[in-house]
């Protein structure tokens, strides 16, 4: 089964929204084993629609068309598969071309699903709004379609088939058209489209995939480590995806008849590369390095507590995203100019980006909020450099219990956000680290 994904909307274009929907989409068919080869977008003309509607069915089963279901007069999804459906029924050969050859053939006629009517003016009854008549349009079906109902919103969806009316159902391909609101398309995929698309399947496959999240080597370097792996690749795969200040995952991807299926292939080689890469693995999938951090300091019932001039709150903030942080997190203070790191912190050390500075920064707001652990960071963002330290100069300081005071200098490459949110993992990786080590020995 081969489904391709198609995205509608000018705004899409411009970069005014990013296209979020498709990566969902592709990500949900890749878990049920259906193959994705492209993703489009296409912007609000109705021409460039239909013109890649039949290119991706001529090579697909299946296309899921996302947006442009709205009431104004820019939303042309059902007026561009009722053209597609019209040409169609001729005979599934006409597909794909582009010139529209097929200019004999008309759309197929918009009927309006008085039912779809009732849901709409209930909706806006139930908010004390009036119903405006260009919602009407929301409810034209082309006619042979099948509504997918939209309990939250009043763009209903679509499943339409592509082909001659007497052709075999598991044999016409399909349309689904889904609505652009995110919260409204992923209800509708799941509940929905995905059922349908995997009863056309009849075989069913599952497509499971597992990050190894990594911190502390080059995408160059993490390859020469695992080439032999990927080299002897073949079920599961081994991909590289470099995440920025996420750092480099390796992503192993399985496929077989069930999920449980997939999970074993995937287990023995989850393990070859641990034994490999060792501890520049620091979370697995949806995890992050905050929420490793805090499972440390946890486990040994400690507290942590930061201190932070360049980061400006930053790793404060990735530390409260984790639910439960608070069992282990005191709090942070933001310490960015150099009075507050001397009132407030007690800085001493006459330069506040030096080794110094860090650790004192580290050691003393344990003191201030009563913790076991303090985490400092201080250095350059830029524009400019700061008494003689280039741009990206970035010290770390670390107060753990029973260990001595440490400080440890990197130098970061990027703009100003960058360094900040590279500054930011880094700290709380230069603490794993130590962590762990504490726990080795």
């Amino acid at each position: 089964m081969r489904c391709e994904v198609l995205a509608i909307g000018t705004e899409l274009l411009l970069g005014q929204i990013v296209d979020t929907n498709s990566a969902w989409i592709g990500e949900r068919l890749a878990e049920h084993g259906i193959d994705t080869v492209e993703h489009v977008k296409i912007g609000d003309n109705e021409d460039r629609i239909v013109a890649a509607l039949e290119r991706l069915l001529a090579g697909a089963d299946a296309v899921i068309v996302c947006g442009g279901l709205g009431p104004t007069p820019d939303d042309v999804t059902r007026e561009c598969i009722a053209t597609v459906m019209g040409r169609a029924r001729d005979g599934l050969d006409h597909l794909g071309r582009l010139d529209h050859a097929v200019s004999s053939s008309t759309p197929a006629p918009l009927v309006r699903d008085e039912r779809i009517v009732e849901h709409i003016a209930g909706m806006f009854a139930a908010r004390g709004r009036d119903f405006p008549a260009n919602n009407l349009r929301q409810a034209d079906v082309p006619e042979g379609a099948a509504v997918l109902w939209n309990p939250i919103g009043t763009a209903p969806g679509l499943k339409c088939p592509i082909g001659p009316p007497d052709t075999f159902e598991q044999r016409q391909k399909v349309v689904y058209a889904v609505p652009g609101v995110p919260y409204e398309m992923t209800r509708m995929i799941t509940e929905q489209v995905l059922p349908d698309l995997l009863d056309r399947m009849g075989e069913r496959a599952v497509i499971v995939s597992r990050t190894l999240k990594t911190w502390g080597a080059s995408e160059s370097g993490l390859a020469e480590m695992i080439d032999a792996r990927v080299q002897a690749q073949s079920n599961p795969t081994i991909a590289f995806l470099a995440r920025g200040i996420e750092g480099i995952c390796i992503r192993m991807t399985a496929k077989a008849p069930s999920a449980e299926e997939a999970d074993a292939l995937i287990e023995p080689e989850e393990a070859t590369l641990r034994a490999l890469v060792g501890d520049l693995v620091f979370a697995v999938d949806d995890e992050t390095m905050e929420h490793t951090v805090l499972d440390l300091c946890r486990k040994r019932g400690w507290t942590l507590a930061v201190a932070e001039s360049v980061t400006g709150g930053l790793v404060a903030s990735r530390i409260c995203s984790v639910p439960g942080a608070s069992e282990v997190f005191r709090g942070g203070v933001v310490s960015y100019a150099t009075d507050v790191k001397r009132s407030v912190l007690g800085v001493q050390a006459p330069e506040v980006v030096s080794a110094q500075c860090a650790r004192e920064m580290a050691d003393n707001v344990r003191r201030v909020l009563g913790a076991d652990v303090g985490i400092s960071t201080t250095g350059v963002a830029g524009p400019d450099p700061l008494d003689g330290h280039p741009v990206g100069t970035v010290w770390m300081g670390l107060a753990i219990p029973g260990v001595p005071l440490e400080a440890v200098s990197t130098r970061l490459p990027g703009d100003r956000d960058r360094i900040r949110q590279f500054s930011s993992i880094s700290v709380l990786n230069l603490l794993r680290m130590r962590l762990l080590a504490l726990g080795h020995s």
